[in-house]
């Protein structure tokens, strides 16, 4: 997976902007940049996730499933509604998109409303218990309440980056800068900077968190439909070719890409799939 999605940069961006608001309104004292950094922070992180289902479709170009054009969108239909019967959720709306790739994703605000969307490579290089499979781990994601816990998270850690930084400016523009009147040119551009690096090292908790939702998701999809398709469909991701989404989708895909360095871990979205393979045998979630 691409490292930084755009459901981060988007929040990155949500916290620079604020930071500019807050400094052309002089709001510097603590209580005011808690109080919109609560609003802001938390509040742009669930504006992300409200377009997410938006973004994902003009990213991709999934085509929902209004009406099944054949027997094979009939069945991808009712294997999702028969789901998520089963998961206790609402019907997802159903797409396909067009890609070469072998991947699925599922996204949106409410569990109830879900959408759920597969790519061709996937649903023409796998078998039927294999697709299954994916969409019992898309539909676990849904029942989960992953996108939701995932903006919760991300709000948390826009709040704790705003106060952080804004902190951070003005100890620099007082001590470095020795600025004792109002706030100088120093808090401004430290601020600033301090708002993008933190924002970047505060996503590796967000990302540490996707990597665990994915190993639920795979033990949702076993309880779902067993643990033995689930693991085939696995190891045919690991077969296939290993394509990636576009970057706001990619924490929301089933495929990931391969860790090497300890750095490139931290800012993976999903485990290796030989992970998440032998969790699934060893029965560890």
């Amino acid at each position: 997976m691409k490292t930084i999605t755009l459901f981060l940069a988007t929040n990155l961006a949500v916290l620079v902007i604020l930071s500019f608001f807050l400094k052309v309104l002089g709001i510097t004292h603590f209580g005011g940049v808690l109080i919109l950094a609560l609003i802001f922070g938390v509040g742009g992180s669930f504006i992300s996730l409200a377009m997410s289902k938006w973004m994902a479709k003009r990213a991709t170009g999934a085509q929902v499933i209004e009406q099944p054009r054949n027997s094979a969108e009939a069945w991808l239909v009712d294997t999702v509604k028969r789901q998520a019967h089963e998961a206790g959720i609402g019907m997802p709306e159903v797409a396909i998109y067009d890609s070469p790739h072998m991947n699925a994703f599922a996204t949106g605000m409410n569990r109830n409303d879900a959408l759920v969307a597969v790519s061709t490579g996937l649903f023409h290089s796998m078998n039927q218990h294999e697709v299954e499979a994916v969409l019992a781990h898309e539909i676990s994601h849904v029942a989960n309440g992953d996108m939701v816990t995932l903006a919760l998270i991300q709000g948390v850690v826009n709040v704790f980056v705003i106060v952080t930084a804004q902190v951070i400016g003005q100890l620099v523009d007082r001590v470095v800068f020795k600025n004792e009147r109002g706030f100088g040119i120093g808090y401004f551009i430290t601020s600033i900077i301090a708002e993008i690096v933190l924002g970047i090292l505060a996503s590796i908790i967000v990302l540490w968190f996707s990597r665990q939702r994915e190993f639920h998701a795979d033990a949702g999809s076993a309880r779902l439909v067993g643990a033995t398709k689930m693991i085939a469909a696995l190891q045919r991701l690991q077969l296939g070719q290993q394509g990636e989404l576009p970057e706001q989708l990619a924490a929301f895909g089933i495929n990931g890409s391969k860790g090497t360095s300890l750095i490139r871990r931290l800012f993976m979205s999903h485990p290796p799939l030989e992970e998440r393979i032998k969790a699934l045998q060893q029965n560890r979630y």
